[in-house]
């Protein structure tokens, strides 16, 4: 039945409120075949949606399914369908809040949405809580709710199939699925769709497939990955990137690492976590830059009182070099950039009460973040932040020596050294910026879609660093030296690579990694690689 054109508007804010993305079907057709070798009859498919998951049942010639879906219109539009509606069993209903079923074959690509988005998040959270022993984090993803549910219902001899976001294998709300997917004993592979746009055009998310089989217990778990979409049907068949035994998984280890073993592992009797030297925090979140960030002429024809703006930088790409001093930021306010926060502490000025005026003429004072506020413009107070590290990046990270004095927005995070950690600062920012630096730390980025990776503040808190005797090696001579030629070349010179290579396990001469300029490509290390576990690397 074809949609009207007056409810399509709303039928499309209502997937992305349910966090609805429809499953291709070379997809759909590789998850049923999967489930459907357990030779038990009936599948059973926890979110309906368009129903990709039956129609390959049914190409498959598997006439036995079951269904649920929360989205009435679905439903409604599905039992209009003739002939289909008598093929399924489909019922209306959030599946979170069904409980007490045991299910023969599971399939499905539950909602992409973060769990503290979910209206009944607390209840659901409960009933975790009460009916699997289970605790979850609020920062856990619908998905990642789903693959715990549907794992607790998979009858003996069953199996499963999940299409979901992989951010879960890095976060730290991961840590119990994993633990779950450890204690079953069922998780028999990992697929990551590194083609994760054939798969979803519009999704900027890690994707991949979490495949399960209640028949066996699973010694080892194969971690493969697929690079073309049209290469998916054949991946069991060919040998994993590595096969991990189960026992010796760590779920509190970041498992995206273990799709690239090759790359680094890491010493763990020479390191320390960055947080040993000091704490990371996200930049300073304003809610409204548009009105809280100025430009230098905006805030003198304001009237503003020097007091009454803090210098800030704004933009990442506002810095260009791995060091950051007041001259970059005086020749910023010569372009007059908007690199002045709005700071108005205590009693504002007369011509600071005016602007705040203005501002709630225009609502500002009712965004998401300043209506939390008290007074609405005051924002987060930050010390500048010795070292700068980008939110967001694809083929290395920026780092970046920050001695301007200007503190920033969310497009760095800072580190603040402890009083121990101060002495070591220029060693710290030497060593994230080498070689063998990036590798290690990268592996702390959770990764995202089409080779984006990000860093959480408390992802790199655990970061590995070299020890404190390791830093107190180089010798404050030496350290000049390497911060002159880092700050003249944009590279860090070789004997400095080589003064911090005791922090990685020796590789293979074919994985050695080059120089690396700033803002490095760092060999494609941002991907990661495993800091643990029994890993066989396999040859392709």
């Amino acid at each position: 039945m074809a949609d009207r054109p007056a409810a399509a508007p709303r039928r499309i804010a209502s997937r992305r409120e349910l966090g609805q993305v429809f499953t291709p079907a070379v997809v759909a057709d590789f998850m049923v075949a999967w489930v459907l070798g357990s030779r038990r009859p009936g599948v059973f498919d926890p979110c309906f949606g368009g129903g990709a998951f039956f129609e390959a049942a049914r190409r498959a010639g598997h006439p036995r399914f079951d269904a649920m879906e929360i989205d009435p219109e679905m439903v409604r539009s599905w039992r209009l369908r003739p002939g289909d509606a008598r093929s399924v069993s489909l019922t209306e209903g959030d599946y979170l809040r069904t409980w007490g079923a045991r299910r023969p074959n599971i399939v499905c690509n539950p909602p992409y949405l973060r769990f503290q988005h979910f209206p009944n998040r607390r209840e659901v959270l409960r009933e975790f809580e009460r009916r699997l022993d289970l605790t979850l984090s609020g920062y856990t993803n619908a998905a990642s709710a789903f693959l715990l549910k549907s794992l607790a219902e998979l009858d003996a001899g069953g199996r499963l199939a999940y299409l979901l976001p992989l951010e879960f294998l890095n976060a730290g709300y991961g840590r119990v699925v994993k633990e779950q997917l450890i204690r079953s004993g069922r998780l028999s592979a990992i697929i990551e769709l590194d083609c994760e746009k054939e798969v979803f055009p519009k999704v900027t998310t890690s994707v991949g497939l979490v495949l399960c089989d209640a028949a066996r217990h699973s010694a080892e778990v194969a971690f493969h990955t697929v690079e073309r979409i049209g290469d998916l049907a054949g991946v069991m068949e060919r040998p994993p990137v590595a096969r991990i035994e189960t026992g010796s998984l760590d779920p509190a280890a970041k498992w995206l690492l273990h799709f690239r073993p090759r790359r680094v592992r890491v010493r763990r009797d020479r390191v320390a976590p960055l947080g040993h030297y000091g704490r990371l925090s996200r930049g300073i979140a304003t809610g409204a830059n548009e009105f809280f960030m100025l430009r230098p002429s905006r805030a003198a024809a304001l009237g503003l009182d020097p007091g009454e703006t803090v210098p800030c930088i704004a933009r990442s790409q506002q810095v260009a070099r791995p060091f950051f001093g007041r001259d970059d930021f005086a020749d910023l306010v010569d372009r007059d950039a908007r690199v002045l926060l709005l700071g108005v502490d205590g009693s504002p000025s007369a011509s600071a009460r005016a602007y705040l005026r203005a501002g709630e003429e225009r609502g500002f004072h009712r965004r998401f973040l300043t209506r939390h506020r008290r007074p609405w413009y005051r924002t987060e107070a930050r010390r500048p932040a010795p070292i700068l590290f980008g939110v967001f990046f694809r083929n290395g990270y920026k780092v970046v020596r920050n001695r301007s004095g200007a503190v920033n927005l969310t497009c760095f995070h800072g580190f603040q050294p402890s009083v121990f950690g101060a002495e070591f600062v220029d060693s710290l920012f030497l060593y994230l910026a080498s070689g063998p630096g990036r590798q290690v730390v990268s592996l702390a980025a959770r990764r995202y879609g089409d080779a984006l990776d990000k860093f959480e503040p408390g992802d790199l808190m655990g970061a590995a660093a070299p020890d404190p005797q390791r830093l107190s090696g180089l010798c404050p001579a030496d350290r000049e030296r390497a911060l002159e030629h880092l700050g003249r070349t944009g590279e860090t010179p070789a004997w400095l690579d080589r003064f911090f290579e005791e922090v990685r396990s020796p590789t293979p001469a074919r994985a050695a990694v080059p120089s690396v300029a700033w803002p490095a490509a760092a060999d494609g290390s941002a991907r990661g690689a495993p800091g643990g576990g029994m890993v066989r690397p396999l040859r392709r």
